[in-house]
Formats: structure tokens, C-alpha cells, sequence
């Protein structure tokens, strides 16, 4: 039995010409401005973020990559990286031989702190200063649909 392909309608596609072209231009300028004002990609940006928020700043590295929304060798990759200029520094998992933790250092922290207010700027710039105040609550309701609908939860 073949399977009918449900096309999309000229607005649909309008849509997701749109939706692409804005996430894709808006992540580009983020990464470009952190890689000018910080030396550093966007995803290495999210690592220490997410590391900062972490309880002892430190997490598995299965849980840092899940949270960092990335794959565990891209990750691998990154945080060799990081350990490289001094802002991550692996650690042995007490309870589990095989696995590691990623641990921010305090000159990661540091440049965490110094880079955090340029790309607040910037993401407050680029997305929140086009919208309304009603533009910002649909966008925020939804991205929460979608990342429901997306992750099952």
C-alpha cells in the first residue's frame, strides 16, 4: 500500500522557508559575534553554561551532552578543546569506572562571565528587540509545544 505524501500548502511552506532562514541566520550571528567577542563557538558557549548551572559546576558526560543537545564524541571533541585553554578539566566518575565528568574551571567560570553579557546583548538585540511583548509569549508558547511534541515530555 503506498503512503500519500501530504505536502505542504503554500503557507506551510512560506512558514518553514521562514522559520529556517530566521533560526538559521539568528544561531549564525550569535556563533559569529561569541567567536569575535569571546573566542568561542557557540556550542563551547553552551558547554560552560550549562556546566555553571550545574551543581558543583560539574556534570557525567553523558548528562553534559545531553543537556548541551549534542552527540558524546562531538562533546568529546569540544571538551578536549576545552580542557586545552584551561576552562574544563575531566575528572574520573567516582561510581562508575568507566564514565568521566566534566568539571568547569575557575578560569572557565571567569570567561563564562565575561562573555555572558555580550551575548545577552546580542540574543536581546537580535530576537527579543524585533518582537512585541505578544510576538515573545507566542514564540515562547510555541517553542514549548514543539519541544514537547519532539522530546515526549
Amino acid at each position: 500500500m503506498a503512503v500519500m505524501t501530504r505536502w505542504l500548502d503554500p503557507d506551510e511552506q512560506r512558514t518553514w522557508r521562514a522559520y529556517l532562514t530566521a533560526s538559521r541566520v539568528l544561531m549564525d550571528t550569535l556563533d559569529r559575534e561569541l567567536q569575535r567577542e569571546a573566542g568561542m563557538p557557540h556550542a563551547y558557549y553552551e558547554i560552560l553554561v550549562q556546566l555553571s548551572e550545574a551543581p558543583g559546576r560539574q556534570l557525567r558526560m553523558s548528562e553534559l551532552a545531553q543537556a548541551a543537545g549534542s552527540s558524546r564524541s562531538r562533546l568529546s571533541h569540544a571538551v578536549a578543546r576545552l580542557e586545552a585553554v584551561g576552562w574544563v578539566r575531566r575528572e574520573e566518575c567516582p561510581t562508575d569506572r568507566r564514565g568521566q565528568i566534566a568539571v568547569l574551571t575557575d578560569e572557565g567560570f571567569a570567561t563564562l562571565a565575561a562573555a555572558a553579557p555580550g551575548h545577552v546583548e546580542g540574543v536581546r538585540r537580535h530576537l527579543f528587540d524585533a518582537l512585541s511583548p505578544a510576538q515573545v509569549d507566542q514564540l515562547r508558547r510555541i517553542s514549548e509545544t514543539l519541544a514537547e511534541h519532539l522530546t515526549g515530555s
